[in-house]
């Protein structure tokens, strides 16, 4: 999440650019007052793992007479800043799939109006994370260490903590992304925050656990699909490493995506140190069609929608009444004790942290 746009997701339709969401803005602010102005579309501003089956987005083209174009804008971060930059001309009438690691700047840059679906109630407390009620949680996942079944036995299992993954053991056998340039890299980076601390006189901390994975021979890639498919030894990785960052659901996209029936995922999660990301939709400000764009956040809580987003984005729903299809349900890891971090001590912490993680791991 962070615009997961290095995670594996099924395809999605109706694309458009920026430049030609600007181009229909014009077309639409030129017509006479003699003509009728071309129907306007509602415009979906998200990052490039978004997904959502054809007949889904079709009911609610049916439903309320409206063609919905996608604007993809990469991953979260470049999205929000693009809808931070646009705030006076607001490029979409909807952003979705800015998460708990850039919200706080999202709401700082004043992108959003403030709308309650009608649907909320549905979804937990624990997800609501913006009181100003502006974004609205639509799925949520969470960052997990995966290891490839086949290279452990009962001689060397897998690893069961954090702590256990410095250990000589696991010698060259991690491969994580790079929290500058990949979601679940910056995820994993503050579940380390998190879980060690600060420390104290100047040793101890996160910074002391990234030195002994630094001294593990830890491999660092620029994103997901490096590390899943380029360093890891299963799931399809073309590598040799056995442990690596990914999401608790990835055994199910597995399953889901094998070329044969299987009844066990050949991957596992680690449980412990599990980072939780919430991706959030919300009506941006200043939008062409507010009214359209408010029925879409509805509908975006709706059964339909939330049943569709497992088998597409591979996150859980965040609507408790949404059902989960029984690949889905069955192969993906529930975490019941996630780590996480308010979004405000997020964007307070995200750049130094990466600045010194980039000094201890990397220089």
């Amino acid at each position: 999440m962070a615009g997961r746009s290095d995670r594996r997701v099924g395809a999605s339709r109706r694309r458009v650019g920026a430049g030609l969401a600007i181009a229909l803005s014009l077309i639409v602010g030129c017509a006479g007052a003699g003509g009728t102005p071309p129907p306007v579309p509602l415009v979906l501003m998200t990052h490039d793992s978004f997904a959502v089956s054809d007949d889904v987005l079709a009911l609610f083209e049916t439903q309320h007479g409206v063609d919905v174009e996608i604007l993809q804008s990469g991953d979260a971060g470049s999205m929000v800043n693009q809808a931070i930059l646009a705030r006076d001309a607001p490029l979409a009438d909807v952003l979705f799939g800015v998460d708990n690691t850039f919200l706080s700047r999202a709401l700082a840059g004043g992108i959003f109006e403030a709308y309650r679906p009608s649907l909320l109630d549905r979804v937990p407390a624990a997800l609501q994370l913006d009181p100003g009620g502006r974004v609205t949680p639509v799925d949520y996942g969470d960052v997990c260490v995966n290891y490839d079944k086949e290279a452990f036995n009962a001689e060397l299992p897998p690893p069961a903590t954090l702590e256990e993954l410095a250990d000589p053991r696991y010698r060259r056998m991690l491969v994580v992304q790079n929290p500058a340039t990949s979601s679940p890299g910056l995820a994993f980076l503050l579940a380390t925050i998190v879980r060690f601390g600060e420390g104290e006189g100047g040793s101890g901390g996160w910074r002391d656990y990234w030195r002994a994975l630094r001294d593990n021979d830890v491999l660092v890639t620029a994103g997901w699909e490096d590390a899943y498919y380029g360093s890891f030894s299963g799931g399809g990785g073309e590598g040799d490493r056995p442990l690596v960052v990914s999401y608790a659901t990835s055994p199910a996209a597995e399953v889901y995506f094998a070329e044969e029936v299987l009844e066990e995922a050949p991957t596992g999660v680690l449980t412990d140190g599990c980072f939780r990301q919430v991706e959030f939709a919300g009506v941006l400000a200043g939008a062409r069609s507010p009214t359209m764009a408010r029925r879409f956040v509805d509908f975006m809580l709706s059964r339909e929608f939330q049943q569709d987003i497992p088998l597409n984005m591979f996150v859980f729903p965040a609507s408790r009444e949404a059902p989960l299809a029984e690949v889905f349900a069955r192969h993906a890891q529930r975490i019941g004790d996630p780590l996480t971090m308010p979004p405000i001590e997020i964007d307070e912490r995200r750049e130094a942290a990466i600045r010194e993680w980039t000094d201890v791991v990397l220089r």
